[in-house]
């Protein structure tokens, strides 16, 4: 994923619009805070006056009624979406045909077809639209890749990875709930999970076999899928909105064992302002069950602040490579979600094109 790496390549920061104004991006806005790699200039509303009381709020320069007007605004560089999942195709696409660089919040897209519009449209408008995992973008994410990448495990051959929460009051008015909208365990906590095994096995699986339980408003509420990979690695993912918090990935080697918890955002400790918490990385190298787990120490903060520094790097410097590799991943990512959701619905595997 890209990364942070290089501020030298900013001549000055990126002026980003928030394209709505949702709890996360709320978040997202607290958290970029000083940061000197990007400077948040407006904000769109479907409302007027709740774009202006958001821009007040946050001491925004400006601020539109409509989300067309804010893709208009020649003072914006680039484009923060946080709506709901099912208007993230809709409205990236539009921003890369005013010329806008975007960055999406996940998942991407609903589906395959979707996502290589997305690309597709960022592509003939010469802008950069990367996906929103914050977790990507954490120091840990890059120490877990280095131990990959050194052979600290020996070769990966099974990746497992859950994410799960409780909705409050059963999900009443949540969006997740929502199959319009987009919602369902799997789109929701499944697609970090998803982006996990994506990460570590650098390519789709060949087959996938799921089992989900679904909510009386349609969307999956709980669901359980194995990914099949045509080298004979396997991975497996588990993901709910019934069960209490939790969120882990285990990754098995030839020669050892890498266990984390690839939180999207981390703190040194306990007690941090915004409930931010330290976010476990161990390694075990060898094969035995009595050799120890290693901590692994990495830098902490926000992953909506690290990703949106690696996002105005990769603007500034242009970084095809890192684009490219960022998109298929995110392509990937949609299609194996989107084949996921067809093998609990129709009971059956589905092998991925």
């Amino acid at each position: 994923m890209p990364s942070a790496a290089s501020s030298m390549a900013r001549t000055r920061p990126l002026r980003m619009g928030v394209l709505g104004t949702a709890k996360i991006a709320r978040q997202w806005i607290r958290d970029l805070q000083g940061c000197n790699a990007v400077q948040i200039v407006a904000v769109a509303s479907r409302s007027d006056a709740a774009a202006q009381a958001f821009a007040q709020e946050y001491s925004l320069p400006r601020w539109h009624g409509s989300y067309e007007a804010l893709l208009a605004d020649a003072d914006v560089d680039a484009i923060y979406i946080p709506l709901p999942n099912s208007l993230h195709a809709t409205w990236a696409i539009a921003a890369a045909r005013q010329g806008k660089h975007v960055l999406c919040e996940k998942p991407l897209a609903l589906g395959k077809e979707e996502a290589e519009a997305m690309f597709a449209a960022a592509r003939d408008n010469g802008v950069v639209l990367l996906e929103a995992y914050p977790w990507w973008f954490q120091p840990q994410t890059r120490d877990l890749l280095a131990l990959l990448q050194g052979g600290a495990i020996g070769d990966v051959r099974t990746v497992q990875a859950s994410f799960g929460f409780t909705l409050a009051n059963g999900g009443t008015g949540n969006i997740r709930m929502n199959p319009e909208l987009g919602g369902g365990a799997l789109l929701d906590a499944g697609s970090y999970t998803l982006s996990m095994i994506r990460l570590v096995m650098g390519e789709a699986p060949q087959f996938v076999v799921a089992h989900a339980t679904y909510a009386d408003t349609g969307v999956d509420i709980n669901l359980m899928a194995t990914l099949l990979y045509a080298d004979g690695r396997r991975a497996q993912l588990s993901c709910a909105m019934d069960v209490a918090n939790h969120r882990r990935a285990t990754i098995m080697g030839t020669a050892g064992t890498i266990e984390t918890e690839y939180l999207n955002h981390t703190s040194d400790g306990p007690g941090h302002p915004w409930g931010y918490l330290p976010s476990e990385l161990r390694v075990r190298r060898g094969t035995a069950n009595s050799i120890p787990f290693e901590p692994v120490r990495s830098a902490t903060g926000s992953g909506f602040r690290f990703g949106a520094e690696a996002f105005a790097d990769v603007v500034a410097m242009g970084d095809t490579a890192a684009v490219e590799r960022a998109a298929q991943a995110s392509i990937d990512i949609a299609a194996t979600l989107e084949a996921i959701a067809r093998s609990a619905r129709e009971g059956r595997a589905i092998a991925l094109d």
